[in-house]
């Protein structure tokens, strides 16, 4: 198996049983590579607000700055941007680990201003055919959303990649007639916001961490993340008041999976990178 096909049974094997990553297939890794590698201007955007908490949830902000981190280390010109609701714990996470200026965004006019060539959406929700957006549980939470993902609608010509888990996050509307069938229940909640290439992950944070470690490839050295990265991300996230989307519960859990599994994930894929690039004769740092 290729390490391309090795990363997607690490990130893309349905353990949370939500049915969203078995419409991963072979090629995506390389289409949102390829995006990535061809960007000078990426614009990351993430932040999930649960409304029943106040506060916003653990996943999505650790995949966005890693991301955004390595986008950086390969020389490309990156901001993750985020609501006023999520930006201190979106900025609390990514001043954690060294990650990209966070900029706040009320509505696509923000994310333009930075003249991306790329949009990345990483767990951030997106509209449902009815104009509103809607949780995991079905909720109406379009009164605390800000409609970030009308930057994947603006008509310009903006490539778009995103990193989703439940169907409901923008760009996962690239699935959505797949995913209307594996979740009939659900499938008047489901995104129709579409993107040029899309990752239905198990969790979101996984689909960032994955194309963060990827990059390494091109660069020739390991610029991805550390697995003690994600303790320190979490305790940010945590003390900036974010909870666990899953248990609505301020604990250092991402989905209801604790922090050893994300551990566990960033240490294989650092494995898996690491081994490739010496076998291929490159350097590592």
């Amino acid at each position: 198996m290729d390490i391309r096909g090795s990363v997607e049974k690490l990130i893309a094997a349905d353990r949370g049983g939500r049915k969203v990553s078995s419409l991963f297939r072979p090629g995506f890794l390389d289409d949102a590579l390829g995006l990535l590698e061809g960007s000078s201007r990426v614009a990351v955007v993430t932040g999930f607000f649960v409304p029943a908490c106040g506060a916003p949830e653990t996943d999505g902000p650790g995949g966005a700055v890693m991301l955004g981190r390595s986008l950086v280390r390969s020389g490309k010109e990156t901001v993750l941007c985020t609501d006023r609701l999520c930006l201190e714990a979106v900025k609390a996470c990514s001043a954690s680990v060294g990650g990209p200026v966070v900029r706040e965004a009320a509505g696509v006019e923000e994310i333009l201003a930075f003249r991306p060539d790329l949009l990345v959406f990483i767990e951030r929700l997106g509209r449902a055919e009815d104009g509103l957006y809607y949780n995991m549980r079905g909720e109406d939470v379009s009164a605390t959303t800000a409609p970030l993902d009308g930057a994947a609608l603006s008509g310009n010509g903006l490539k778009v990649l995103a990193v989703g888990d439940g169907g409901n996050e923008a760009g996962m509307g690239l699935f959505r007639e797949k995913l209307a069938e594996l979740l009939p229940g659900y499938a008047p909640c489901l995104s129709v916001v579409g993107a040029d290439t899309a990752l239905p992950v198990d969790v979101s944070d996984w689909g960032g961490y994955a194309l963060a470690s990827l990059l390494s490839l091109e660069c020739g050295e390991w610029i991805g993340p550390e697995d003690r990265e994600t303790g320190t991300m979490l305790d940010a996230l945590i003390s900036a008041g974010a909870v666990d989307g899953v248990t609505r519960r301020r604990e250092p859990t991402v989905d209801g999976f604790p922090e050893e599994e994300h551990r566990h994930v960033i240490r294989e894929l650092k494995e898996l990178v690491t081994f490739r690039l010496r076998s291929s004769g490159k350097g590592l740092s």
